[in-house]
């Protein structure tokens, strides 16, 4: 069994957005065009309270009930089994969906029988990077989308790609997914 992973596609890590992604808003028609492939589909959402230390380190982005925090609105969400949050605390932590908040992603996983985890999302080199080494750790078989996934700096993604393959992620195109 294979899920589909999207972390962070939110409107405040796409153009327009608190903590904007170059062309993060790029890789939804891709993300929407696979979705129908998976036996589960799980999400991710950044969910800050309004102050906290996370936000000594990065600018208010993603805060609970607001449009920065909701999903691109071209993303198809009615597709998305699980809805994971994350970062719900203040706290510097939560950047991997494996530290949400409101369910263990890995108890979840397993007890749907996934072995193959695909990832896909915003930021590559942040978020998308501690999902990936996480999933990894967790034994499961992971993909990183590269052609459904941004990041903030192309040379830094291009680097966290390398870095995730070192480990055991295998990148993979979307076209490849069958």
């Amino acid at each position: 069994m294979r899920a589909l992973l999207i972390v962070d596609l939110q409107n405040d890590f796409c153009p327009g957005g608190a903590l904007a992604v170059p062309d993060g808003d790029k890789i939804v028609p891709v993300i929407n065009s696979i979705m129908d492939k998976f036996d589960l589909v799980v999400s991710s959402q950044d969910w800050h309270p309004d102050e906290g230390e996370h936000f000594k380190k990065w600018p208010p982005h993603c805060l609970q009930n607001t449009r920065g925090g909701d999903f691109h609105p071209d993303l198809r969400s009615d597709k998305i089994d699980i809805k994971l949050l994350k970062g719900t605390d203040g706290s510097d932590t939560g950047y991997s969906a494996f530290e949400a908040t409101n369910i263990d992603l890995v108890k979840l996983l397993k007890e749907k029988n996934i072995d193959k985890l695909y990832i896909t999302g915003l930021a590559t080199e942040y978020c998308v990077k501690a999902t990936a080494i996480d999933a990894a750790k967790n034994g499961f078989d992971t993909y990183l989308i590269v052609d459904a996934t941004k990041g903030l700096d192309e040379e830094k993604s291009r680097k966290t790609i390398e870095e995730l393959e070192k480990i055991g992620v295998k990148p993979v195109v979307s076209t490849e997914i069958l």
